[in-house]
Parts: C-alpha cells; sequence; structure tokens
C-alpha cells in the first residue's frame, strides 16, 4: 500500500481489535503511529513492539484530547491522519438497556468522534490537509436489536461523518472525512458477542468456526483504513464504506 510513508497518524482504541490491526499495518506502511487507548499497559507494550508512540487516553474527555493534540503537534509538528475508531459495545436491546448504558455508549461514540474530528481539523489545517477515518458498523445500516445504544451512536457516525466532509470541502480545507462500516470481524468486542448471544467460543484457535460463520479479520478492514488515509483515495470524500462480505444485503 502506498502513500501513508511518512504519515503522522493517530489510531484510538488502538489497544485491540480493529484499531491495533490499523495501527500494525500503518507502521508496515512507513507511517509515523500514535496509539491511544484506556488500556496503558497494554497499549504501551504494542506501541513498543509495532516502534509507535502511545499515549493513555479516554476519547470522551474533551480536555484529553487537547493535550494529546498537543503532544502531536510538539513531537512531529503536523497530523495528516486520524482514525476515530475507540468504542464499546454493551448488549442491551431496548428494553434491557439503561440510562447509564445508554449514555456511556453514546458518550465514547458520540462525543469521542465528535472530539477528535473537532481537535483533529484543527491541527491538520495547521499541517496543509489531512484524512479522518471515523469507524461506524453495519449496525449503522440496519440496527441490531441486542445492541441498541451502540447502533444509535454507529448511525450518528455516520451522519456525522458527512456533515464533516461537506463542511471541509466547502471550506477548502483539504481535509477528507470518510465512514467505514465493517459486518462480523474476529475482534475481542465481537468474540465476546458470539459467546453471550449464541454460546459459541470464537479465538484464533476457532478458523473453521469463524469461515463458516462469515467473521473477517481485522485485516480486512485495516487495508480500506490505510487506503482512506493514503494519498491513493485522495477524490474519495464523505462516503460509507462497508466490509462484511455482503451480509448486509443477504
Amino acid at each position: 500500500m502506498s502513500g501513508v510513508q511518512n504519515k503522522v497518524v493517530l489510531v484510538t482504541g488502538a489497544a485491540s481489535g480493529l484499531g491495533l490491526a490499523d495501527a500494525q499495518l500503518l507502521t508496515e506502511g512507513g507511517a509515523k503511529v500514535v496509539m491511544t487507548d484506556v488500556d496503558q499497559e497494554r497499549g504501551a507494550g504494542l506501541a513498543t513492539q509495532l516502534g509507535a508512540t502511545f499515549l493513555q487516553q479516554d476519547v470522551a474527555d474533551e480536555s484529553r484530547w487537547l493535550e494529546v493534540m498537543a503532544v502531536i503537534e510538539q513531537q512531529h509538528g503536523r497530523l495528516d491522519g486520524l482514525v476515530n475508531n475507540a468504542g464499546i459495545a454493551p448488549i442491551a436491546d431496548i428494553e434491557k438497556s439503561t440510562t447509564e448504558t445508554w449514555r456511556k455508549t453514546l458518550a465514547v461514540h458520540l462525543d469521542g468522534t465528535y472530539f477528535g474530528c473537532q481537535a483533529g481539523i484543527k491541527l491538520m489545517k495547521a499541517s496543509g490537509g489531512g484524512s479522518i477515518v471515523n469507524m461506524s458498523s453495519t449496525a449503522a445500516l440496519i440496527g441490531i436489536p441486542d445492541y441498541l445504544a451502540y447502533s444509535a451512536a454507529k448511525g450518528g457516525i455516520r451522519s456525522m461523518t458527512k456533515a464533516i466532509a461537506v463542511h471541509c470541502r466547502r471550506e477548502k480545507l483539504g481535509i477528507r472525512c470518510n465512514s467505514v462500516h465493517p459486518g462480523s470481524i474476529n475482534t475481542p468486542m465481537v468474540q465476546n458477542a458470539v459467546k453471550q448471544l449464541m454460546n459459541i467460543d470464537l479465538d484464533d484457535s476457532a478458523e473453521k468456526k469463524r469461515k463458516a460463520m462469515g467473521i473477517g479479520e481485522p485485516r480486512d478492514v485495516a487495508h480500506m483504513v490505510v487506503y482512506l488515509l493514503s494519498d491513493d483515495s485522495k477524490h474519495v470524500n464523505g462516503t460509507e464504506l462497508v466490509i462484511d462480505n455482503a451480509d448486509t444485503v443477504v
């Protein structure tokens, strides 16, 4: 994959799952990656292995976003790419959901993406442009009953992304903003869901089972994320890219 060499990219929720796969593929492509996560110990260890930088971050904390961007500006002088990936997925339908669960889920996803885009655009403007990738889900397109708050939050990210893309184009900022919509991918989040809802253990040793269920791999998504951050996607803006092996159309 071309186009990410020496780019400074921030990936949130990078200590596991899709965020980790993004960070791995980006570093392989020569990008200068800043990984953030609430898990300090795991995130710092993985960043050391990858040759990336790690900063602890709760994406729902607006003030922490300002601190993270200040560190990036001090260390690198610019920001070329941002992946708003951090998220949670509590299992609860409309009857079982609580106000606490609802608000926390929206805070991580919607507030976190909002704060990230706002802070990211400010630094990208000073850097001459960039690319933002907001991690949504097929839940934003079809709604998943057992993931009420998650579905609502991801739907909000979908619409927010389009509004931001149009704004950046209208203002001629040189900043693109796209959303990625994975289906079922073999991450800790999906493994937990499959275990709780279907009583099936889905781990790295269950390759045949995973393929039979149509569950993808984190790198299937990471390749798309890297493309959107690269110069190869310079005309891709404000779109929603679904990665689900046609699961939402059958």
